[in-house]
């Protein structure tokens, strides 16, 4: 049983003008066996706190606890944690059996002892014929193994993983990200993984903590942060390609319907959950590409605008339009006929709507089939 939670950490560090704050009251419970992702925009604060969960920095207040027990202030080499970090830095003239048993050797454990440690840990990453060769040797995605299994064969109490794939191409981080989940499964321990990759936190975690500003936006699962957005922040943040979103007045909102004005347009829609007690005023409404029809496809358009660009996207396209407040993002079918540069009739789908207060930015309400949308995972575009 391994489980870990941390209490309000904060971590400053100083700076020519005074103190710049990274980490700012974050809370989180990891329970045992969870895959967590730490994902959010660089500089949010997601590697500092992977680092004071790993004993590589000291909180500047609050505390760390491991089943149960404050390891705030026990060094790095004690807390019985594996790392892995972007990058994977194999020493280039040991073999990769050495390479993988170097933190058993670390340890003091007898030679025969760790390469066969080592030759378990290999197994399971699927490279155990290469275990006499150098990591020139090898390819990317084998030293990407590699690294992993010298990751597993520390029998830690947790993993944690710092962008571990960023420097991959796409077909080898999707390779990669599978092994890894692959080890997770099998290992069964908690797994923190830092991310700035949205799709990377969408397709691994059981949990994501959504970081800005060294705060967490929002912690949930890959359903909670991508449907119920507690915040406008997340709902960009979240989802590929971005969320559109224009200015509106609501003007009726209850448990089972609103209506919304958008540059004098109505919207009716049903309501799937609602937040607070806001029945009236500016909001701003959310809707995601996929919401979005164009052309021949839509029954009640809501506007006509100029469509500047359409980029082929596997069986879809990604059209951009001249909005009312900017651009406006459309995905539609790869083979809908769209001319660039004309205006186009703009349907928005009322069963897509999330409200947010234009003050707070807060999530107000959803729609009923706002939660219905697929979630893309693997789109190029943003």
């Amino acid at each position: 049983m391994s489980t870990i939670s941390l209490h309000d950490i904060r971590k400053e560090f100083p700076v020519e003008s005074g103190v710049e704050v990274a980490v700012d009251g974050v809370s989180l419970d990891i329970e045992d066996g969870e895959f967590i992702t730490l994902v959010g925009p660089s500089g949010c604060g997601k590697t500092t706190t992977l680092r004071c969960i790993a004993g590589l920095e000291r909180p500047t207040s609050g505390t760390i606890v491991f089943d149960g027990q404050d390891v705030t202030e026990v060094p790095a080499e004690k807390r019985q944690l594996a790392m892995m970090f972007q990058n994977i830095a194999l020493y280039p003239h040991m073999t990769i059996r050495d390479n993988i048993a170097y933190p058993l050797k670390v340890d003091g454990l007898p030679k025969a002892e760790r390469h066969e440690r080592a030759r378990e840990a290999a197994a399971v990453m699927q490279i155990e014929d290469m275990l006499e060769k150098k990591p020139g040797d090898l390819s990317g995605g084998q030293r990407q193994r590699a690294a992993l299994a010298r990751t597993v064969v520390q029998d830690p109490i947790a993993f944690l993983m710092d962008e571990p794939l960023s420097d991959l191409d796409a077909k080898l981080k999707i390779e990669i990200r599978r092994e890894i989940l692959n080890v997770h499964k099998r290992i069964g321990r908690p797994t923190i993984y830092v991310t700035h990759d949205q799709e990377e936190a969408l397709t691994m975690s059981d949990r994501i903590a959504v970081m800005n500003d060294g705060k967490i936006e929002q912690f949930g699962t890959r359903e909670d942060v991508y449907y119920y957005p507690e915040n406008l922040f997340v709902a960009h943040f979240i989802g590929n390609p971005s969320i559109n979103t224009l200015e509106g007045e609501l003007t009726d909102l209850s448990d089972d319907s609103g209506r919304v004005t958008v540059h004098g347009e109505t919207i009716d829609f049903s309501v799937d959950r609602r937040f607070g007690d806001r029945t009236s005023g500016d909001v701003l409404v959310g809707f995601r590409p996929q919401s979005v029809s164009l052309g021949d496809r839509v029954e009640s358009p809501l506007f006509e605008l100029e469509l500047l660009l359409v980029e082929p996207i596997d069986d879809r396209a990604l059209a951009r339009l001249e909005g009312p407040e900017g651009e406006l993002r459309a995905l539609v079918p790869a083979r809908q006929w769209l001319v660039e540069n004309e205006i186009t009739p703009v349907g928005i789908d009322p069963d897509g709507i999330y409200l947010f207060d234009a003050a707070t930015e807060e999530l107000l309400a959803t729609s009923g089939g706002a939660s219905a949308t697929e979630i893309p995972t693997s789109l190029n575009a943003e």
